[in-house]
């Protein structure tokens, strides 16, 4: 069957050949162009803007600023609508604005028949700014005396506080040795290939037709009603292939432009397309966090306390806020569930690029804070890394602090005695001197995490999938959740063929999702399309294999269920081998016998109402060069309990690209922000230092499965663990080498310098 086998993905040999169509590659006649004017100020007021010469310019439909549009606020996170108040995103934000807030803020449009007309149109807009101090330093945003970047008082967002799991003040009493450190975490862009693209019209209907990369076409659908008053019903969101989002395309960001102006000039098609500058800072990026852990221990090496006050800087806007943190703090707790957890988070506003959903949502800033204390815990203690941490992981049967419900599959013990077994780490621990000398110097890392299959109970998890029969015995299958290159299509056509009992080649994923067509779903984020539509996938399949049996009961005079589905055969149960007919001969009776049948559909809604955590870990062996200031990986490998692996070829795939980016975030990215001025030096991809192929080491990958019993097949998230311990591990290996423990992201060379020359090995 389909099911654990490596099958070609669905969108494979499109995508490899060119011939997937993405937002780009469509185009009506008469399309015209929108560009923004970008604020040149990191924070200012628009005292006088003046925009006649640009409206006089030949081939200029209109230009808008903050006059002409709607002035509610609206809130731009893809999550599903709340209807607890108190839930709800942050309502922050414009279609245009005259109070800039990062160097790079929307405060005008135009629209114009092409690209040369408008950037010409651009410049003949002129502004005059009030300039205000930028606070971008977390002591500057948080004084007393600090101006409100919005309505918020000391620019405060959110905050919470809580203790789980016993008595604190007891636990630390007991404690033999108190660990503490403090971690601070960089702005990191999420660089994916296909940059934000948008494009609308109104049809012959005079409803919206939005044509958009995007993660979130449901969500994209409601927030543009809310953002432009007008009715959800005539408006239509259709998503073609996407070229990569990481949680960048999570957020609406371009939609509501682009519905605006078409609603302005008539209906007339219009796309807004950013190209690689505008991406670097006017969507999203990684929330930076400045993070103080504690770790309460015993002499024995028990973890009785992890304590930690973070706080995360989510920019000019809300975007996601302070869910980023919340739910980040939340998911660390399933790695060692039998210790006392205290935390305290706020979230705050700056001005710099908005913050918002990045692969890991928060997880690799946190798990880099309590990994990295976890390796200092056990060097305090005098005990091995692994050891320490076998001591102390989750096993299956514990409870979850924050839920108080029992955690069924944890395979986080097994997954370390993997990977320490991969890459030899007895051997090679008892090779190492302690202290080492020379120039090079060579360590050991391991860093463990632990996440979520989906947001519930946090947020709704609704699902939707509806199955056809077509007359040549193939389905179709629709999803509301969509694909953006991590594999959700061919998992969820393996799941039908699986349960449907037909091959895996006949089953048709319709791909691009329409909203006015495609069931609904919230779309691709939390690692949850497997875990969450699966289950609505698996129930729809289910539901369509009865209905064919029924019928094929109704054309035979047999009991259904005496039968049954294989390979696209109807066949007797017990002895499968007696085909009673195929699949074509009983849909072709369905569709155009005169007098029964129809066709043969199934179709399911659903809410998960679970939430299963994955665990893991990275191990790495590695190499400094100190006077060079340079790391060079030997081997690393992620290894993985995501419960049942539904595809091992493409699961590989995902874990290779999630630690690709997470090494790009641990050793060179960083997008930098001059901390006086709100200044973006390297909004580009030559200053911004994203890893190439030259720069990743060999990548290696181990699972350990499970059998989760809260998902039809078993399996958990995978999308987003292997980027969540990359980086404190390697930051760990470099403990190990050199004996200096770097608590800051990234550890370029420049990082590495600062801390080598203090600790006066330079």
């Amino acid at each position: 069957m389909a099911v654990g086998k490596s099958v070609q993905r669905k969108d494979g040999v499109a995508k490899v050949t060119g011939k997937a169509r993405y937002t780009d590659d469509f185009s009506m006649p008469g399309m015209r162009v929108a560009k923004y004017l970008r604020s040149p100020i990191a924070h200012g007021r628009v005292v006088r803007i003046d925009t006649t010469r640009a409206e006089k310019l030949p081939g200029v439909d209109g230009v808008f600023t903050f006059h002409d549009v709607p002035k509610n606020t609206f809130a731009t996170a893809g999550h599903p609508f709340s209807l607890d108040p108190e839930h709800g995103d942050v309502a922050d934000r414009l279609l245009l604005t005259d109070c800039a807030r990062f160097q790079g803020d929307e405060v005008a449009v135009v629209v114009t028949r092409d690209d040369m007309t408008a950037h010409k149109a651009l410049s003949l807009i002129e502004v005059e700014y009030e300039n205000l101090k930028p606070l971008i330093r977390m002591q500057d945003v948080l004084a007393h005396d600090a101006p409100e970047l919005h309505k918020r008082s000391r620019n405060l967002i959110k905050e919470h506080a809580y203790t789980v799991g016993g008595d604190y003040k007891k636990a630390i009493e007991e404690s033999d040795h108190l660990i503490e450190g403090v971690f601070e975490t960089q702005i990191v862009q999420h660089c994916h290939l296909e940059n934000h693209s948008s494009y609308a019209y109104m049809d012959d209907m005079d409803r919206i037709v939005i044509v958009s990369s995007t993660q979130i076409p449901h969500i994209a659908r409601r927030i543009v009603s809310e953002a432009l008053n007008f009715p959800l019903s005539r408006i239509r969101v259709i998503k073609p292939h996407i070229g990569g989002g990481f949680g960048n395309k999570q957020d609406v960001i371009l939609e509501p432009m682009v519905a605006f102006l078409t609603l302005k000039l008539g209906g007339i098609p219009i796309r807004l397309k950013l190209n690689r500058e505008e991406c670097m800072v006017g969507t999203r990026v990684r929330h930076p966090l400045h993070i103080q852990v504690k770790a309460g221990i015993s002499q024995e090496g028990n973890l009785n306390v992890i304590d930690y006050d973070a706080v995360s800087n989510t920019g000019a806007y809300a975007s996601h806020g302070h869910s980023i943190v919340s739910a980040a703090a939340a998911k660390t707790h399933y790695m060692y569930p039998r210790a006392i957890y205290r935390c305290r988070a706020r979230t705050i506003y700056g001005n710099f690029p908005s913050a918002g959903a990045m692969r890991g949502y928060g997880s690799p800033q946190i798990i880099f804070a309590v990994e990295s204390l976890m390796e200092d815990a056990a060097r305090k203690l005098g005990i091995d890394s692994v050891d320490f941490r076998l001591k102390n992981a989750v096993k299956p049967g514990d409870i979850n602090q924050i839920g108080k419900r029992p955690i069924v599959t944890a395979g986080l013990i097994e997954c370390i005695e993997k990977g320490r077994d991969l890459i030899d780490w007895d051997k090679k621990r008892a090779t190492l001197q302690t202290p080492q000398t020379g120039p090079v110097r060579k360590g050991l890392g391991i860093a463990c995490f632990s996440y979520l299959s989906g947001t519930y109970p946090s947020c709704v998890e609704p699902a939707s999938a509806r199955l056809i029969l077509n007359q040549d015995g193939s389905v179709n299958l629709l999803v509301g959740a969509t694909e953006i290159g991590q594999g959700s299509d061919t998992v969820f056509a393996q799941m039908t063929a699986e349960t449907l009992g037909t091959s895996y080649e006949k089953v048709h994923v319709v791909s691009n999702q329409d909203t006015d067509v495609t069931p609904f779903d919230s779309g691709a984020y939390a690692s949850r399309q497997t875990y969450v539509t699966g289950q609505a996938v698996m129930r729809a399949a289910s539901e369509l294999k009865d209905k064919i049996l029924a019928y094929a009961g109704v054309i035979t005079g047999m009991n259904p269920g005496e039968l049954d589905i294989d390979e696209g055969n109807i066949v007797i149960a017990k002895s499968r081998q007696t085909a009673v007919m195929s699949l074509k001969d009983l849909s072709m009776d369905a569709y155009y016998n005169k007098n029964r049948g129809g066709q043969i559909t199934s179709e399911v809604s659903c809410k998960a109402l679970t939430n299963a955590p994955s665990y893991g870990c990275t191990v790495v062996d590695l190499e400094i060069d100190i006077p060079m200031c340079k790391v060079k990986i030997n081997e690393i490998y992620n290894i993985h309990d995501a419960g049942v692996i539904i595809n091992p070829l493409t699961s590989e795939g995902q874990i290779h690209g999630g630690m690709a980016m997470g090494i790009g975030a641990a050793l060179f990215e960083v997008l930098m922000v001059d901390p006086d001025s709100g200044r973006i030096y390297n909004n580009n991809m030559l200053d911004y230092k994203v890893p190439t192929i030259m720069d990743i080491p060999g990548l290696g990958s181990g699972f350990v499965q499970t059998h989760e019993p809260t998902h039809p097949y078993g399996s958990k998230s995978l999308g987003e663990p292997p980027v969540l311990t990359p980086a404190p591990a390697i930051r760990n290996a470099i403990l190990d080498a050199t004996g200096i423990a770097i608590n800051e992201l990234p550890m370029n060379p420049k990082t590495l310098f600062t801390h080598f020359k203090n600790a006066g090995l330079l």
